[in-house]
């Protein structure tokens, strides 16, 4: 189904303006995230594998609750970033800390016992990796350039990543980022967006890019497309529920001057809703959005496609 562009801006309550960027909250990140799957893997047609990504999710909580100090980049390096334009915490060139690999193996112990048949090689092989093969994977996931002959492997180490990278980018060295001249690219990492959000409370109608990797957020005029900037030819596909009605918390923005597309999800309709949860429960918004002749804009990358999660979100 098809709507029209909303074309209007933030619709802010008391007047407030929107920060430009907000930081993730650890403490509830990956929390609210877990929550959020455990909701909507009941009655899901794949609801064994979102409440496996709710334990996932979980698991992240703990490590970020427990994260150990590492390094950050230093106020000089801040300053730079920012007179040039530049990512605080490039996902491309920020020299990573061994600790992403304790939580990629810690996230390996704590999902064994409970993941599914096809998925324990996949688990139980991860500590016997190398550390330069594992890094060379990091790189991959991180540039989007999956390997498929691991593809499998792929969402855990993302989400070790992720972990790593919501740490650094919630500490308190890092507020007051700014945009950067390029919309559609996360203003601490330099990664791409998991999806949009229209938020609701305070900022209610304010719309933010939502970062698939370090879950820092940033504004951007809701009008315009947040891959290519246009404004006149974005509209929205839905799915269709039972009865014809629509299912309204997540929609498709597509833009036909770009021929990409990057799903919105709306938590003015539902406060709980997460761009990561709620975008991998809507994976039939994708395949028609696809059929249409449209191409994703930003990753989601716990779902790597041809991977073994795949496979379990078909079936």
């Amino acid at each position: 189904m098809n709507l029209p562009q909303t074309a209007t801006g933030a619709n802010l309550q008391q007047g407030l303006e929107a920060p430009a960027v907000l930081q993730p909250v650890a403490a509830s990140l990956f929390a609210d995230r877990a929550a959020r799957f455990e909701r909507l893997a009941d009655g899901h047609a794949s609801g064994d594998w979102l409440a496996f990504l709710a334990r996932l999710s979980r698991i992240q909580h703990e490590l970020l609750q427990s994260h150990p100090a590492v390094p950050l980049p230093s106020e000089a390096e801040r300053i730079r970033a920012r007179e040039h334009g530049m990512p605080v915490l490039p996902a491309n060139g920020w020299r990573r800390d061994r600790v992403w690999r304790q939580h990629l193996a810690a996230l390996a112990d704590g999902l064994l016992p409970h993941a599914p048949d096809v998925l324990r090689p996949v688990l139980a092989g991860l500590p016997a990796i190398g550390e330069a093969e594992l890094e060379r994977l990091a790189d991959g996931v991180l540039r989007t350039e999956y390997d498929p002959a691991h593809s499998a492997r792929l969402p855990f180490i993302a989400a070790a990543l992720q972990v790593y990278w919501a740490w650094m980018a919630a500490q308190p060295a890092l507020a007051g980022l700014a945009r950067l001249d390029v919309p559609g690219v996360c203003p601490c990492c330099g990664s791409l967006p998991v999806a949009s959000v229209i938020q609701a409370g305070q900022y209610a109608g304010a719309r933010y890019l939502h970062c698939s990797l370090c879950s820092t957020e940033w504004n951007l005029v809701r009008a315009n497309c947040s891959s290519c900037g246009e404004t006149d030819k974005v509209s929205y596909r839905v799915l269709e529920a039972e009865g014809g009605t629509t299912r309204d918390t997540v929609r498709a923005e597509v833009c036909d001057d770009c021929h990409s597309y990057l799903k919105q999800v709306l938590r003015d309709k539902d406060a709980s809703a997460d761009p990561v949860a709620d975008d991998l429960a809507t994976l039939a918004l994708d395949i028609l959005v696809d059929e249409a002749g449209y191409l994703r804009s930003g990753p989601n990358p716990l779902f790597i496609p041809g991977g073994v999660t795949e496979s379990r979100a078909d079936g």
